[in-house]
């Protein structure tokens, strides 16, 4: 929206077209989200305390977290309003791209609201049933992989791309559309599941949307992508301004939601930041990269398919509790060490996957 006025301005006083280099918005992008976060957080938290929306704890979990009982949830609504804001006010608004991660965003934003309102406003302990989510998850899933479907102008956008191997793309087509709804409906979930310590799930996802950012910034130029040997897709540049305001949210969420948290950001901001890690990933076709810097996000899901799957077939555990930041927990680790352990991974993980960007 600012990109509109400042053009306009430029024709009076040429120091505005500065606003036209993509990295200056991305930065302001994240500065604005920034700013917002830090403004509105406190008015936010003292509503969701007034309204008694708190957090329950599961019973079987480790005794250190029943201090936690009625800590504000549904933080992710300032998480989700600062993104918007910022992408609104920075990003080029006839970007297709822009349009289509803002979708996701606030659809799974949306089915984690009606979630957490149930569960903690209505009191009802099932919230959404598991099929419920499932259908609307996957019902904004499709079309989103349909429009990105659509969209594409070449083979490389319907490509699964495989990092570290020079040139060596798999053709998928129409089967690009199942991919998308796998990585959309799979992190949306995935993030959810990590999201059970303070901090444990925002900063890993600032860190891997920064890198998505990165990602973005090359594949939509034309000289960087040759040069690094990236595929290079027209337009996907301007999701830099989208992952520079998520990256923003995140760490100004972060300041209210470090440990002991003074709010959660509960099913509408894990579900909605794990929806925007997904298709972002798709749109600057990253996919596998994704999987591999969102690293600790995968091995949290895997552990809870684990634990399930033995207590089914074995009726053993394989974990003493799942997801797996649990198990540790209960292994002795403070709570503390558990969430920076796992940020130090996710650094690692990011490092490697940022690591495709001159291995080829």
């Amino acid at each position: 929206m600012l990109l509109y006025l400042t053009n306009y301005l430029a024709e009076f006083e040429t120091g505005f077209n500065v606003f036209n280099y993509l990295t200056m918005r991305a930065i302001l992008g994240a500065l604005t989200a920034l700013v917002i976060s830090f403004v509105i957080g406190p008015r936010m938290i003292e509503r969701l305390s007034m309204n008694q929306v708190g957090q329950p704890v599961r019973e079987d979990g480790p005794d250190t977290h029943i201090l936690k009982a009625g800590t504000p949830t549904m933080g992710g609504a300032l998480i989700l309003t600062t993104i918007v804001i910022s992408t609104v006010l920075w990003a080029d608004l006839e970007n297709r791209y822009i349009w289509v991660v803002l979708f996701v965003t606030l659809a799974f934003g949306v089915i984690g609201y009606v979630d957490d309102y149930k569960k903690l406003v209505l009191q009802d302990p099932a919230g959404l049933s598991a099929r419920q989510k499932l259908f609307w998850q996957s019902s904004a899933a499709i079309v989103a992989a349909i429009a990105l479907y659509v969209m594409a102008t070449d083979d490389i956008s319907t490509s699964l791309l495989i990092p570290y191997i020079p040139d060596l793309l798999l053709p998928l087509g129409i089967f690009q559309v199942v991919v998308t709804f796998f990585y959309i409906v799979g992190f949306s979930n995935a993030v959810n599941l990590t999201d059970g310590l303070d901090g444990l799930a925002i900063m890993p996802t600032v860190l891997v949307g920064g890198a998505l950012g990165v990602f973005a910034y090359v594949t939509g130029n034309v000289y960087f992508s040759e040069y690094l040997g990236i595929p290079y897709v027209p337009g996907t540049g301007e999701i830099l301004v989208f992952c520079s305001a998520l990256a923003g949210a995140g760490l100004g969420f972060l300041w209210f939601n470090t440990y002991p948290a003074q709010v959660f950001m509960g099913d509408i901001g894990a579900l909605s930041l794990g929806a925007a890690l997904g298709v972002v990933a798709v749109v600057v076709r990253q996919e596998i990269v994704l999987a591999i810097m969102g690293g600790v996000f995968v091995v949290e899901t895997v552990s809870v398919m684990i634990q399930v799957a033995s207590f089914k077939l074995t009726g053993k555990r394989v974990f003493r509790m799942a997801p797996l930041h649990h198990h540790f927990e209960l292994k002795g680790w403070a709570e503390p060490k558990v969430i920076v352990r796992f940020w130090i991974i996710t650094v690692i993980l990011v490092l490697i996957g940022l690591a495709r960007l001159k291995i080829r």
